[in-house]
């Protein structure tokens, strides 16, 4: 007597939410695989991780009395020892703490501002990109003249008017440097509501809000992620920048703020290296880290670039 082997019994179809994770799982693998290929998107990586490890730990590594300026442990613009690493300010307090603390400040400053930034020219292209006409040439004029006016003279401008106050600076630069944003998420956009399925989605009854954001935000998305990281690193530059000419917040300690700080106590001209250098080298770190993990990743959502590596 024969019996028929029965088929195992079939397994249960996954999910389309389940079906989703996975893609974007084999998707962020697959970015990480050709991301690890760039010796300098890696290089930039660490130094971003190093740096993020030492803002989130600075309440526990450095406390936050170390701005206090009346329980200053040191005297004031001591030189370097091995009391303190990197000498003290006109106050007394450790320049390493402060470098330590305002970092915190500066790169929450520079994520935030650029978020804006990429958020602003973000809507602004995708809208401009869909609905072309009158609106988009409205929209474009804008943008022109964004992009021909300083970018750090207007900064200066709405931060000479407004509080002095973090949320200032991060207004001022997030409204002042999207205009090239927009123009590269434009032109992604013409370049997707050009394909053959929106003209189907069109067809089957997709409205705007459908287009733009099931069709044309997915698809500029990682053009957006790249500019995020290259835009970081220009908003912490302008961060300090604004803070040198005394325009931050002065209750907060920045690289920028120190800086100030330094010329205002006239370091330049006395020779105390100390007060400049440090604030000086984390900024120019920073901004290269994010740089260099701005251009990798562009490299790797878009290999036509054929960036070195």
């Amino acid at each position: 007597m024969t019996t028929e082997a029965t088929p195992p019994p079939q397994a249960a179809k996954a999910s389309p939410r389940a079906l989703a994770r996975q893609r974007r799982r084999h998707s962020a693998a697959r970015f990480w695989k050709q991301y690890r290929t760039h010796r300098a998107g890696l290089f930039g990586l660490t130094a971003l991780v190093l740096f993020a490890l030492i803002a989130l730990t600075a309440p526990l590594t450095i406390g936050s009395d170390v701005q206090s300026v009346t329980d200053a442990p040191g005297g004031p613009l001591e030189s370097p020892s091995a009391e303190f690493p990197l000498g003290t300010d006109q106050f007394g307090r450790s320049l390493l703490g402060l470098v330590v603390w305002g970092s915190r400040v500066s790169l929450l400053v520079g994520l935030l501002a650029a978020v804006l930034s990429v958020a602003i020219g973000a809507l602004i292209g995708i809208t401009a990109g869909h609905f072309r006409g009158w609106y988009a040439t409205v929209l474009m004029r804008i943008t022109d003249w964004f992009l021909v006016m300083p970018t750090l003279v207007l900064a200066i401008a709405l931060a000479t008017v407004m509080s002095r106050s973090l949320s200032t600076i991060i207004l001022a630069i997030g409204v002042t440097t999207w205009p090239t944003t927009a123009r590269l998420v434009r032109a992604q956009t013409l370049a997707v509501e050009s394909r053959p399925y929106i003209e189907r989605a069109k067809a089957l009854g997709g409205g705007h809000g459908h287009i733009m954001s099931r069709h044309v935000l997915p698809n500029v998305m990682p053009l957006v992620l790249a500019q995020t990281t290259l835009i970081i690193s220009s908003a912490i530059l302008a961060e300090a920048t604004l803070a040198f000419l005394g325009l931050g917040d002065p209750t907060v300690v920045s690289w920028g703020g120190l800086l100030q700080d330094a010329r205002e106590a006239g370091a330049v001209s006395s020779g105390k290296w100390w007060y400049l250098v440090p604030p000086g080298i984390a900024i120019a770190v920073v901004a290269l880290a994010f740089t260099l993990c701005g251009r990798a990743v562009e490299s790797v959502l878009n290999p036509r670039l054929g960036v070195a590596r």
